[in-house]
């Protein structure tokens, strides 16, 4: 193999070779994506490419629940002999969420999806309409799959953060996800309806009018998909960098003090020379959220004796 081969292509041959000399059958897994960014230090996304090139050699493909296995060849499917699951609409979802899950959403297209599943291409178009229709319904699985209980605590401030901390949690197991939501034109997802429609109740009773209602709801949606924007390029970060966000930033601190004096930003100069600050996503999730919470706090009590500023009253 020659030293200019592309990192993939390498890794890829190394699992080829094993297939080869049977240390890998039909039927036994290939280590994911995340066992060869390890193993190999490389980037999730040439680690998906090594898959994804072995899929359309046709040497690999996916089985819910037992991840990438080495595919069968003439005969028996897998060394238990056991036939391919039937190809359903959920199924062809669940895998496309996989797929997103280990590369995001560049390693989800209908070619490699059906690659995954082992099936021909054309067989997903009687499941999903084309790759649009797919990730819609690929985000409105994951929102369905966040735990939201089928009756509402006690107290519209439980409420609307019970829903906050939902999809806080739906975008750090899927940091594709706030990639997908859109705010200013909604989407078509039951799920995602049914969590407005939550935080729509959480008001109910306050004597809001319909336009605070609606801008209470979708401001606390779009908060925090907007801090969890953040979060697939923190994990790609780190995985091309290997350092964590504390190690960048202990790394950094010297060049950024230099910067901080010569520039004269005597205000940041000043607070840094008194300490360290707990600084991260989480805890800006959270001081956003309090923060949010307190401002409709402030809001439920004048909300019946005059309009709010910033919000125009409804006709």
């Amino acid at each position: 193999m020659s030293p200019a081969e592309p990192p993939y292509r390498r890794i890829a041959a190394e699992i080829r070779r094993r297939i080869a000399l049977g240390e890998l059958r039909a039927g036994d897994p290939v280590p994911s994506a995340r066992r060869i960014t390890r193993e190999h230090g490389v980037a999730i996304a040439t680690a998906t490419k090594v898959l994804a090139l072995l899929r359309d050699e046709g040497l690999v493909l996916t089985r819910p629940g037992a991840g990438t296995v080495v595919a069968p060849g003439p005969g028996p499917a897998t060394r238990t002999g056991r036939s391919e699951p039937e190809l359903t609409r959920d199924r062809v979802v669940r895998t496309a969420i996989a797929l997103a899950d280990a590369g995001g959403l560049a390693a989800v297209s209908m070619r490699q999806l059906a690659a995954e599943l082992g099936v021909a291409t054309m067989s997903l178009y009687r499941h999903v309409r084309g790759r649009d229709e797919l990730v819609l319904a690929m985000a409105d699985t994951v929102l369905g799959d966040a735990p939201l209980p089928a009756r509402q605590p006690t107290g519209w401030r439980a409420r609307l953060e019970l829903l906050a901390r939902a999809h806080w949690a739906a975008y750090r197991r899927h940091r594709w996800l706030p990639h997908v939501i859109s705010i200013p034109r909604p989407q078509l997802m039951p799920h995602g309806m049914a969590h407005t429609e939550w935080a729509l109740r959480a008001t109910d009773g306050l004597g809001l009018d319909r336009q605070l209602r609606w801008h209470i709801a979708i401001t606390l949606v779009a908060y925090v998909r907007g801090i969890a924007t953040n979060l697939e390029m923190r994990a790609q970060a780190e995985q091309d960098t290997g350092l964590t966000d504390d190690q960048w930033v202990d790394r950094q601190e010297d060049t950024f003090r230099r910067v901080i004096v010569a520039g004269g930003y005597t205000t940041m100069a000043a607070l840094t020379a008194e300490g360290d600050v707990d600084l991260d996503l989480d805890s800006v999730f959270e001081f956003g959220l309090h923060r949010f919470l307190d401002g409709c706090a402030a809001l439920v009590g004048p909300a019946a004796t005059g309009p709010v500023p910033g919000v125009t009253p409804g006709r």
